[in-house]
């Protein structure tokens, strides 16, 4: 298994003082995945949780839907040369009834890790449509509830009190219980790391969810969110426009500069409770 932090020794300036330390960095490694044998896609991610993230990233892209649609996931053997494994290639298994992703579009499925969406052709190539709705779910969540999701989320950070270079994504019950949160070098593997725990764990779609993110709101977490059943995504920044609309278009409810008691609801504003047992605001 990769490595999920590096040490580096740096040259540190504060204040006009110089000095040698060691410093703590996060991990980027390449993961392929296969499906089937077959290259599908190359993402750069943080080393961890890798069947997660591609469960999630074929959640995201309409391949598959719950626990029974995946046969199997596995690194690779003889990844390199010279026979030795990697553990940055993986091979997902499709169980029978699922149809092979097409590929055959233009587009070559590299992602980066800060951009999930790099390689697409254009908004109809990635609008996919959704499995389940999300409009009609009735959770709801209240503002105190909200306000606390933030620091929760920050507490588990663990490797990023080390680096201070990771996203993270929670899942959370509109009660306010966290169900998972994963951390990666970019903000959506980690959230298919938490999306892809949730369908391995037989929970997809995620009705009365609320996906936490630590960074922007920006299209492509829309979607995956959508894609999984999620009702409502929350964000301590801002999102795009362009994720407002499509929030907008599922029913979803889209929170932005979610930061103590402060926040933006964007998007399905009858979800959330200003107070408890109070009704839309």
């Amino acid at each position: 298994m990769g490595r999920v932090t590096t040490r580096e020794r740096i040259l540190r300036i504060r204040s006009g003082a110089v000095s040698e330390r060691v410093d703590t960095l996060v991990a980027e490694e390449p993961l392929e995945i296969r499906i089937d044998g077959a290259p599908l896609t190359v993402t750069m991610r943080t080393p961890g949780h890798d069947f997660d993230l591609a469960a999630g990233f074929l959640v995201g892209e309409g391949v598959v839907r719950g626990v029974d649609d995946l046969k199997m996931i596995r690194y690779c053997a003889g990844a390199t040369e010279d026979g030795s494994n990697t553990f940055n290639v993986l091979d997902v298994s499709l169980a029978p009834h699922v149809p092979a992703p097409d590929v055959s579009l233009e587009r070559n499925f590299y992602t980066s890790s800060s951009c999930g969406l790099c390689g697409k052709t254009g908004l109809d190539a990635i609008r996919t449509r959704a499995a389940w709705s999300v409009a009609e779910d009735e959770a709801r969540i209240t503002v105190r509830t909200l306000s606390e999701l933030p620091e929760r989320l920050r507490e588990v950070q663990r490797v990023f009190d080390r680096t201070g270079g990771l996203h993270a994504a929670g899942l959370f019950t509109s009660e306010g219980e966290l169900l998972a949160v994963r951390e990666d070098v970019g903000r959506h593997n980690a959230v298919d790391k938490v999306v892809g725990w949730a369908l391995r764990e037989g929970r997809t779609p995620l009705r009365g969810s609320v996906l936490m993110v630590s960074g922007r709101a920006s299209f492509e977490l829309v979607q995956k969110a959508w894609m999984a059943g999620v009702p409502t995504l929350a964000a301590v920044s801002a999102p795009s426009s362009l994720a407002v609309d499509l929030a907008a278009e599922a029913g979803m409810t889209l929170l932005g500069f979610l930061r103590g008691d402060s926040m933006n609801v964007y998007t399905g504003r009858e979800r959330v409770l200003v107070q408890e047992g109070a009704g839309r605001p």
